[in-house]
């Protein structure tokens, strides 16, 4: 076994492969750039070492800072994560030269299975149902018009070295191509240094299932049953659960048997990801194999109790696998949640800056109304650190297991709520509102539930029964707390609640366990509020509502609260009955027209913007270009206009909301 192991990766992996690290007696090497200094990661390395400036393409990307890091710290083996060099088979065999060892599958399956236009190839090869599509390099964007007009629209325009979402367009028409395609090889270049790009068919309401495998290099090969993957955006994973709840138990064999079969065509080795698009039907076909660990393995671990990071350890250590696949079972229900720096409210557009707070669930066993469930977090980052427009905007990943799908989904909500940060965008509410959905509770997935549920972006949830009985209690509790603290408690027992500009007439006493009780005027009910977690300053309103633990988000405002219960949030005041009169007649604040301007949806950097003033514009055309986050943001005019003035150039550092064009 090794006695000590360098992390070619930053962040939440780097993080991860530490852990099992430490657990194994291995020491840990870490490389870093500059913008990851100091970072959690570093923090816990048993060494670091600099490797350039915080672009990945100056750092993590570069082999021979790699290679030299090895040799200066005597690592014996490097582990890539995910992303950077991990399916990379130029680096695997030059480590292979150097006596270094990789901790991932071999460079002939990596070259074999990690280039999509090949793997593609070796599928169909080796019996395994595929995509209709062209595998071969398209030239130029006449080129892919041609081919998708032979394929017919909609068609997928995806890198060849892609992966994590990136590189990836599809098209509905020769227009959608003819841009799609130059797009997908600028972020195919910019991310992955190849800018090769491969179409296939898109399958309409597809999901996305994928199959865990496992090899020792001893041929010894597992699958590690499913992962449902069909609640992306922009391509993009967002929430991902184990096992999937598509399949039965004689699909689940049949794409298992699938998966090790084509891995045994290429003499798998380590952990790797044998990815399928499926029809409702259950039906399913070859999509790609990602050589290396996938960003949702912890679900995986949760469902089998196997540790992915230290099982790569092993087989690059040479160690036959100490399991077969009768030893394998599925042991309940995990979901994991990708929680961003990025705003829902905003079309989720990526969001930098410095986490100012960050509070999570605690880790370890919880108990939720229906019953237990075990919280887990993989994160990167703390309170204080800053999210780098350099890298993926990853906070962590909120993981929830439970005996039974529907706890997992419970126990997952019950985790959201209990997250709270401040500083940066996140996408909190958006994954508490999927978790609170029937249709998500159901199971009836696609590849489009986001596009289907939340088809004009998304504005938050109204207020259901719960939420709406959550803050009103909070809001008075609250109230009561700050007048207590101030010296100067009221006698007043009737209040009105405003949620917006909704009224709620009601009237407060406490009940012999000193719970407090508001009965609701006009509606024939009361609710009993205990266990009361909160003081002036917090974040987090914590209590009990009638039997029912809840954490809501609290911030003080000039007149009242702003309060968020999972997907709902509201102003919430607490008036008298004559205030709430005389508020009611208050005129509405009418936001500002902005239909005249072009304003940058995010900070990034602008690529370009082909438009200058005098110029005519018709709908639909581009006007400017903005990058962030190693992704590509084409903003289009949405009305004709005649450009009054161009407030930036190509190469310029812009703010969101920094004003890029203005109409006349």
């Amino acid at each position: 076994m090794f006695s000590k192991i360098l992390i070619a990766n930053r962040g939440e992996i780097a993080v991860r492969i530490i852990k099992t690290a430490r657990k194994m007696g291995i020491q840990t090497v870490l490389v870093h750039s500059d913008a990851d200094t100091g970072s959690k990661a570093w923090e816990m390395a048993d060494e670091t070492i600099h490797i350039g400036p915080s672009p990945a393409a100056q750092s993590y990307l570069i082999q021979d800072k790699i290679v030299d890091a090895v040799r200066k710290s005597g690592a014996e083996a490097v582990h890539p994560g995910f992303g950077f060099l991990s399916e990379n088979p130029v680096f695997a065999r030059r480590l292979e030269a150097e006596g270094i060892t990789f901790i991932g599958p071999n460079p002939y399956a990596i070259e074999a299975m990690g280039d999509k236009i090949t793997s593609k190839k070796f599928a169909a090869e080796a019996g395994v149902s595929t995509v209709p599509g062209y595998m071969g390099l398209i030239e130029s964007p006449e080129h892919s018009v041609q081919i998708a007009a032979e394929i017919g629209y909609p068609v997928m325009i995806k890198a060849s070295a892609g992966g994590g979402g990136k590189g990836i367009r599809v098209a509905h028409s020769e227009t959608d191509m003819a841009e799609g395609f130059a797009a997908v090889k600028a972020e195919a270049l910019t991310a992955f240094g190849d800018d090769r790009v491969f179409l296939e068919k898109f399958i309409v309401n597809p999901r996305h299932i994928e199959i865990q495998v496992l090899g020792d290099k001893h041929g010894n090969i597992v699958s590690l049953f499913d992962r449902e993957c069909s609640i992306q955006r922009r391509n993009q994973k967002v929430i991902e659960e184990a096992p999937s709840p598509l399949l039965d138990d004689a699909t689940r064999k049949l794409m298992g048997d699938q998966a090790i079969a084509l891995a045994r065509a290429v003499n798998y080795d380590s952990a790797g990801t044998v990815e399928f698009v499926a029809g409702q039907d259950r039906s399913f076909y070859f999509l790609e194999m990602n050589t290396r660990l996938q960003v949702e393995h912890p679900v995986t671990e949760l469902i089998t109790g196997v540790d992915l990071v230290e099982q790569m350890i092993r087989s690059a250590a040479g160690e036959t696998m100490a399991f077969g696949q009768d030893d394998l079972k599925i042991n309940g229900w995990a979901i994991e949640s990708r929680i961003y720096a990025e705003d829902p409210y905003r079309g989720f557009l990526p969001s930098i800056g410095r986490l100012v707070r960050y509070e999570t669930a605690e880790e370890g066993e919880h108990e939720s109304p229906i019953g237990p469930y075990t919280v887990r977090n993989d994160s990167g980052v703390r309170e204080g650190d800053e999210i780098s427009m350099f890298y993926d905007p990853m906070i962590s990943k909120l993981c929830a297991w439970a005996p039974t799908r529907a706890g997992a989904v419970e126990g997952m909500a019950r985790a959201l709520e209990d997250t709270h940060l401040n500083g940066v965008g996140h996408n909190v509410p958006f994954l508490a509102a999927v978790m609170d959905q029937k249709r998500f509770r159901s199971g009836n997935l696609s590849t489009s539930y986001i596009v289907d549920e939340f088809p004009d972006g998304f504005h938050g949830l109204p207020a259901g029964p719960l939420q709406r009985d959550i803050m009103v209690a909070s809001a008075v509790a609250m109230h009561e707390i700050l007048s207590e603290q101030a010296g100067d408690p009221s006698d007043r027992t009737d209040w009105v609640v405003m949620i917006d500009r909704d009224p709620i007439g009601v009237s407060l006493s406490y009940d012999d366990d000193e719970a407090l009780r508001l009965e609701l005027s006009g509606e024939d009910r009361a609710l009993s509020l205990s266990d009361i977690d909160w003081r002036p300053g917090q974040a987090q309103f914590r209590a009990v509502l009638d039997d029912t633990p809840f954490t809501a988000e609290v911030r003080r405002v000039a007149d009242g609260f702003e309060i968020r219960s999972r997907a709902t949030k509201a102003r919430v005041r607490v008036l008298t009955p004559r205030l709430a009169e005389l508020f009611a007649r208050l005129p509405e604040k009418v936001a500002a027209d902005t239909s005249k301007l072009i304003q940058s949806p995010m900070p990034g950097l602008v690529v370009a913007i082909p438009v200058s003033p005098g110029q005519e514009v018709k709908t639909g055309e581009t006007v400017a270009i903005i990058e962030a986050m190693k992704m590509q943001n084409i903003m289009k005019a949405e009305r004709d206009g005649v450009v009054k003035l161009v407030g930036a150039k190509a190469g310029d550092p812009v703010a969101a909301d920094d004003v890029l064009v203005e109409f006349e």
